[in-house]
């Protein structure tokens, strides 16, 4: 009782984005200040030399993002975190990190906006451009917490994911979330289930630094460390070194999308909540899935079926899951802090089986259980 005690702490969400980055074995970031971030960057300036790591507050948010890429490739668990019109300057760089798959974690803790916004106000706008907000066809895995537990556990299971299948990953937060205190259980560092980047043998005659294993991954050797090689962002060949070739930019570009696609099962996280017997589904997602709980427990006690579907993982967007929900469900609502996002992806996925229902608010202010309840009433 003692040991689990001494793990059980107090702590807001961008405090066990922090806590989770360490433990997954965190050693560099990349940084700059921005509201409602900020937090992970002070912090980290304090605990990452206590492990070893490397903190660097850089000039921006485009040189941030172009850090941490150059030291995943050196060896490193690579992070940086941001909101907002900081998320917007990275794209070219996550780009960037797509294309020459480099494993690398980015925390965007969601900000009212466009352009600066409220810097204080939470909202949930940067939902599609968490998925296409860099050019051309590429990966996306995104992550969305719900609450300061799920801030350490996600942050743990985006740099698996990195490393898992070498690309970025996103934790899409807000600020509710971010800046919200819980009881956060820290499980013993043995219990933890951490994924290191798969290596190549040394002494082999050649390195093929994108020739992919049976997984669709390539193996990754730290940059300079036995091997040489190219990294670009332009197309490239299994050596690194950029092509032309339509034939293989064409086998490139589907290989870098289907090493996530084929792996839904394992990359796509969701949570359902009573809905067993339900007629009405709330599709909620971060914060204001919480306030979905709220409206649906009094929806129950008033007589209505509902439950709660609940995406963990955005990007990939769990569409299976919502399909079958649909065959079921009569009305699905999907109330988000935006003008309806991910309402279109729960349509798409629905295709129209289930009537689909927005409740949107973007004053910078949480939806609220009264909101979603007013919205099954008259559904």
């Amino acid at each position: 009782m003692n040991d689990v005690a001494q793990l059980a702490r107090l702590m807001q969400g961008n405090e066990a984005i922090v806590e989770g980055a360490l433990a997954a074995g965190l050693r560099f970031f990349a940084g700059y200040p921005i509201t409602p971030s900020t937090e992970i960057s002070e912090l980290l300036a304090a605990r990452l030399p206590l492990y070893g790591g490397r903190f660097i507050q850089m000039e921006d948010e485009m040189a941030s993002m172009a850090a941490i890429i150059g030291a995943s490739l050196a060896g490193l668990k690579s992070l940086t975190a941001t909101s907002g019109p900081g998320f917007s300057l990275k794209q070219e760089n996550i780009g960037f990190a797509s294309m020459a798959e480099v494993p690398c974690v980015v925390v965007n803790v969601q900000r009212h906006g466009p352009s600066t916004g409220i810097p204080t106000a939470p909202a949930q706008g940067d939902v599609m451009q968490a998925r296409w907000g860099t050019h051309g066809d590429h990966p996306a895995i995104a992550l969305c917490p719900a609450s300061v537990q799920e801030s350490y556990s996600l942050t743990v299971e985006a740099f698996n994911f990195a490393e898992k299948y070498r690309t970025p990953v996103i934790l899409l937060t807000d600020e509710v979330i971010g800046h919200m205190r819980e009881r956060v259980i820290l499980p013993q560092p043995d219990k933890l289930n951490v994924i290191d980047r798969k290596k190549p043998p040394a002494g082999l005659e050649k390195y093929y630094p994108y020739r992919p294993g049976e997984d669709g991954v390539p193996a990754m050797a730290d940059f300079c460390e036995n091997y040489r090689f190219h990294v670009t962002g332009l197309v490239h060949d299994e050596s690194g070194f950029p092509t032309t070739d339509a034939d293989v930019a064409e086998k490139l570009i589907r290989r870098l999308n289907n090493k996530i696609m084929d792996n839904l099962d394992d990359i796509v996280l969701s949570e359902s909540w009573l809905t067993k017997d339900a007629d009405i589904i709330i599709v909620a997602y971060g914060a204001v899935s919480r306030s979905a709980k709220k409206a649906i427990k009094e929806a129950r006690v008033a007589g209505f079926k509902v439950g709660l579907f609940r995406p963990i993982t955005i990007w990939p967007f769990p569409e299976k899951e919502i399909a079958v929900l649909s065959r079921q469900a009569h009305t699905m609502i999907v109330p988000e802090m935006n003008l309806g996002q991910l309402k279109l992806e729960v349509e798409r996925a629905a295709s129209g089986r289930s009537r689909v229902i927005g409740v949107n608010k973007v004053n910078g202010e949480l939806i609220t259980p009264g909101e979603i309840l007013d919205a099954i009433i008259k559904q």
